[in-house]
């Protein structure tokens, strides 16, 4: 990874905090995507401000291959923070420790834009970092509050269901004391009114309002390029290496967990038609590991499924653009929907065959009409479309669906994102 040159003082700043790579997850590469942009667009300071990695293995996140983790451009600085303090602090330390180090960062002056991924505990950090900075020193923060889906089913409605009402009341302060607040798609800014609102009824705050009133969409950032840039023999070799080839597979290619119906998937290829003429490839990392290889085995299809925990950035985009479908089931459960569904714009604009998934969340809004969509929950509806697309389907079928998902897919461009998102803290810079 690469480090801003610090011999020289920084004239404009941009601090990202999220949890960063190794991370398997969308808005770690989201962070990385906006990072990148920023060096384009009169940012000479860069910072991805994470977790220690020990930090994050011990949560149990999904991690990438640590020596396949794409390294950054220079300028861009990622930093993990030692904790502050020792055992008799069990779980403040390691907040402590980021909310030091954005306090150095906020408080010397330099012109910063602060953006959090995730409420909880990003947007509380930085908001008590910028608290303390413009105590102490000539902070010039504008800070940006991105809320994602988890941000309000694992913590505001969880709180609202069990009547906790402080620590609800709390998480919607913080994002709404934000100079900017922007959500990753209509859907997720509809959830956070419906339970603000539910909140108000309980309690008679005014949550709901004020976020009808100050959210903005900001849809997730996607780096189109790995993807457009493809080369049919690049496609070739990273499915050779795998021992696959092209159109011979079905992929999923996500968290393994039981949110995004890998189960569904698995019992809709058993006795398919598809389960004849093609392999079902399940790559990713996740809780529900054990669960799916045992799954797999149950069904008696042996070496018809593959299981890949290993995969990385640089060989996602062939693999997608080599299967005959991608298949996401995602489904809603109480602790997570999917609120947006990067991986299904990546895979438009890896092109290859279809996506089949369901209208849950923010999918909509990410697939817009150029997917197929079964019912959640439904491994029967699910085996039915994902034969006709694999056995059925003329070459003029999927090529046609190809190019409308493309088209589709580029207006989620990490450029345009990223122009957009900036346009409300400032005026439009000049493209370096």
């Amino acid at each position: 990874m690469s480090s801003a040159d610090d011999t020289l003082a920084p004239t404009r700043r941009l601090v990202i905090v999220v949890r960063a790579d190794p991370v398997i997850c969308g808005h770690s590469g989201e962070a990385r995507c906006l990072a990148e942009v920023a060096l384009t667009r009169g940012f000479d300071d860069v910072r991805i401000v994470t977790w220690p990695l020990d930090a994050l293995a011990a949560a149990g996140l999904p991690m990438k291959p640590l020596d396949r983790v794409l390294p950054y451009s220079p300028g861009i600085t990622v930093e993990r923070p030692d904790p502050v303090g020792d055992y008799r602090v069990p779980d403040g330390r390691h907040l402590s420790g980021l909310i030091g180090r954005l306090v150095e960062l906020f408080s010397d002056g330099v012109p910063t834009v602060a953006m959090s991924l995730y409420l909880s505990p990003h947007a509380i950090a930085v908001q008590e970092a910028v608290q303390v900075a413009r105590r102490i020193g000539p902070a010039r923060v504008v800070t940006v509050a991105e809320a994602v889906g988890s941000d309000i089913t694992n913590v505001v409605r969880e709180c609202v269901n069990t009547g906790r009402f402080g620590a609800a009341a709390h998480i919607l302060s913080v994002y709404l004391a934000a100079d900017h607040c922007v959500a990753v798609s209509e859907y997720t800014r509809d959830l956070i009114v419906a339970s603000a609102a539910t909140l108000d009824g309980m309690h008679g705050t005014t949550f709901a309002q004020r976020c009808r009133e100050r959210i903005a969409i900001s849809y997730p950032a996607v780096d189109s390029w790995p993807y457009l840039s493809l080369t049919e023999n690049r496609i070739t070799g990273t499915l050779a290496r795998r021992g696959l080839s092209r159109d011979g597979y079905v992929l999923f290619l996500s968290r393994i967990a039981s949110a995004k119906g890998v189960d569904d998937l698995i019992d809709a290829y058993a006795g398919s038609r598809s389960a004849e003429r093609v392999q079902l490839v399940l790559a990713g990392r996740g809780p529900h590991e054990a669960e799916v290889m045992a799954r797999v085995a149950a069904t008696g299809l042996g070496e018809r499924v593959r299981v890949l925990t290993d995969v990385d950035d640089a060989e996602k985009p062939a693999l997608m653009a080599g299967s005959a479908a991608f298949v996401l089931p995602t489904r809603e459960q109480p602790e997570f929907v999917e609120t947006f569904g990067i991986a299904l714009v990546e895979k438009a604009l890896a092109g290859g065959g279809p996506v089949i998934t369901c209208a849950t969340g923010g999918v909509p809004e990410a697939v817009g009409d150029t997917a197929l969509l079964v019912p959640q929950r439904d491994p029967d509806t699910l085996r039915t479309v994902l034969d006709e697309v694999v056995c059925d389907w003329t070459p003029e079928q999927r090529a046609a669906a190809e190019v409308r998902a493309r088209a589709y897919a580029l207006r989620f461009d990490r450029v345009a994102v990223f122009d957009r998102l900036f346009a409300l803290t400032e005026p439009p810079a000049v493209p370096v």
